[in-house]
């Protein structure tokens, strides 16, 4: 019956200012506006496919969120990080270490990065790797990740 997840929406503090963010610099498409309500929607990926909602409240009422972005792991390991430094955007990866170097969860396994809206919500892009899941070997590093595949496989 489920067949994925459709839409997610965050609270923001100035709709404008996200706007802007999720238009200018995800490169994200907005397929709609209602100023009357303060709300924004946005298409992730092909128009239909996925939607992102952001509605203003006052910053009292903001929570922080979390969600990720599917995208191919080829780009995440080589391309993501130089996406979000090219639009001022600092990435970091799981443990917040101060590197920037995607990450490997071996228990999916899925290659990730990490990165905040202007509000403050943690943001993710994410590839799924091939090969078996290997919870045992926790969050690695992609190198790391390599070895373990070329040990195995």
């Amino acid at each position: 019956m489920i067949k994925g997840l459709y839409e997610t929406h965050l609270y923001v503090e100035d709709l404008e200012r996200s706007v802007k963010f999720y238009t200018d610099k995800m490169e994200l498409q907005q397929c709609h506006y209602e100023a009357e309500r303060r709300a924004a929607f946005f298409w992730i990926g092909k128009p239909k496919q996925f939607m992102l909602g952001l509605w203003e409240k006052p910053k009292a009422e903001i929570d922080i969120r979390h969600f990720a972005f599917a995208c191919e792991p080829d780009w995440v390991l080589n391309e993501s990080v130089n996406f979000l430094k090219d639009r001022n955007i600092k990435p970091r990866n799981f443990f917040n270490d101060g590197t920037e170097r995607p990450m490997v969860f071996a228990w999916m396994p899925a290659i990730a990065i990490y990165f905040d809206d202007p509000d403050g919500h943690v943001l993710e892009f994410i590839g799924i790797l091939e090969g078996e899941s290997k919870p045992e070997n926790g969050i690695i590093s992609y190198e790391q990740w390599k070895e373990l595949e070329s040990q195995t496989g």
